[in-house]
């Protein structure tokens, strides 16, 4: 599939920035599919180790490094919009991808997660945005997408898996909108404050619900984790943020697009996952959905 966005999606001003900022989420989101199955496999327990503990050290460090750049650090009012988003985004999109990746492959989850611009679609209605003929179309051939995939695929032997993978991007895209217009301080401040609000309440959640980390890990798992802080969420999330004050929704959610084929690839190459016709063919579905909304609402902008 043609992953390339549109010229005419792409905002004169601070285009190479954008097309950086896209270029980063689209491959390093799409590697951390496998790096999420990589750390559970190393022995890190979800919650605590491999989404927690990971955003904390990330969003500290970067918060450190801003504040020592000068740059101001979030009013009350703005760690509270922040505390809100790092819940949506980390605590439940992709702490809820991490849990499910215990009992589904990489690739598969990624597949789910394609469907975030759809549910972003529905959401802007909510926000007086609404979709123009095509992204009705969009949103229908997409949906028909997750149905497919949903019923009769290797997703449904897992029911756990099938139920947080349906949560996590509603939870994402509906944290995406309602993020627009409110009150942020710079890109990268946010992008650090989410990431310390969201890895405490993933922290806090794991402790909740038992998990320790007291086992052995492997040399493998860990350098996952080190992946994970260091290019997901320090690099890949910050461009995400950054995405989303600076440019257009539709091209800030169109690395859901980009993304399955990416984790598929990777999860086949590296981790020899095998995934069925109705796995692939399900896949198509969602992403021609994507691409038809993201060409509506280029062609309307």
């Amino acid at each position: 599939m043609n992953s390339s966005v549109p010229a005419t999606a792409v905002p004169a001003r601070g285009g190479l920035a954008v097309v950086a900022a896209l270029a980063t989420v689209y491959i390093v989101w799409g590697s951390t599919y496998l790096g999420i199955r990589f750390a559970l496999e190393g022995g890190f327990p979800p919650f605590l180790m491999v989404s927690g503990s990971r955003f904390v050290v990330a969003g500290l460090l970067m918060f450190a490094f801003l504040r020592w750049r000068g740059v101001p650090a979030p009013t009350r009012a703005q760690w509270k919009n922040l505390a809100i988003m790092g819940a949506l985004l980390l605590m439940l999109g992709n702490g809820l991808v991490t849990l499910a990746e215990e009992t589904v492959s990489s690739g598969l989850a990624a597949i789910a997660i394609a469907s975030v611009p759809l549910w972003m679609g529905l959401f802007g209605m909510m926000r007086g945005q609404h979709p123009t003929r095509s992204e009705w179309l969009g949103i229908a051939v997409g949906f028909a997408g997750v149905v497919w995939l949903n019923a009769g695929s290797t997703l449904t032997a897992s029911p756990k898996g099938l139920v947080l993978l349906l949560i996590a991007p509603v939870a994402w895209a509906f944290g995406s909108v309602w993020s627009r217009g409110r009150d942020q301080p710079s890109p990268f401040m946010a992008a650090s404050a989410q990431m310390i609000c969201g890895g405490v309440f993933l922290m806090i959640t794991g402790l909740l619900v038992g998990e320790r980390f007291d086992g052995e890990w492997t040399m493998k798992g860990a350098a996952a984790i080190g992946y994970l802080a260091v290019f997901g969420s320090i690099i890949a999330f910050s461009s995400y943020v950054w995405l989303l004050q600076n440019a257009r929704p539709v091209l800030a959610s169109s690395y859901a697009y980009v993304n399955p084929v990416i984790a598929v690839a990777l999860g086949a190459w590296l981790a020899n996952e095998t995934f069925s016709a109705h796995d692939l063919g399900a896949m198509a579905v969602i992403l021609l959905g994507v691409v038809i909304i993201t060409l509506a609402k280029a062609k309307r902008s």
